[in-house]
């Protein structure tokens, strides 16, 4: 942080997701100017590029922040593969056979809290507290790239080869990152997402083009 930044503290998850959506809504609406940067976390926003913070953190007491409309933000679909080594565990942790695990997915609809870990990378919130999920004992040295994964309260998938200990439960071949597209990241916070099963997927696209 520097002189003309200013970190935002929020109660929680759903507090700072709410909070960051109303900095994007005024900022668009032209009412945040010189606002250059807004990076949200689990309970944090960051807003930098201001001239005057302390003018914009006194005006935040004066501010409304409405809760987190469901339906807002671009929708992504990521077709998914159920073939992770960690499905038949995820399964017995949710009690429920591993067949239900994809339908059990696509039913959420999920957003992009926030980023992080390796660019391309989005903190993927909107599990019930029922289907949270410790991380694996023992972390894997080396998770392949386009790993669907889940762990504690978030879902994320690996945009690139890396260690991690979440539980993967399959596999994509949606590109998260790539620094020759724009925007880079296909996931940006407040981004929703849901995960399709790529069969599905891949027979609903070809239903279209017919």
């Amino acid at each position: 942080m520097g002189p003309h930044a200013l970190l935002v503290e929020l109660d929680d998850l759903a507090h700072a997701q709410a909070f960051h959506a109303e900095v994007l809504r005024r900022r668009a609406a032209g009412n945040l100017p010189g606002v250059r940067d807004i990076v949200p976390a689990a309970r944090t926003v960051l807003l930098d590029g201001l001239d005057d913070p302390q003018a914009l953190a006194a005006d935040l007491r004066t501010w409304h922040i409405p809760p987190l409309a469901s339906d807002g933000g671009r929708l992504i679909e990521i077709p998914v593969r159920y073939d992770g080594p960690d499905l038949a565990e995820v399964a017995r942790l949710w009690g429920m056979p591993a067949e239900r695990v994809p339908e059990t997915l696509a039913d959420l609809e999920l957003r992009v809290a926030f980023c992080g870990f390796a660019p391309g990378f989005g903190y993927l919130s909107g599990l019930p507290a029922e289907l949270h999920l410790p991380r694996r004992a023992t972390p894997r040295t080396a998770v392949p790239a386009g790993s669907v994964a889940l762990a504690g309260e978030y879902a994320g998938v690996y945009p690139r080869s890396s260690p991690g200990g979440w539980q993967l439960v399959g596999s994509t071949d949606a590109v998260l990152w790539d620094p020759g597209r724009k925007p880079a990241a296909l996931l940006a916070p407040g981004t929703r997402v849901r995960f399709t099963a790529a069969d599905e997927f891949t027979a609903a696209h070809e239903e279209s083009r017919t």
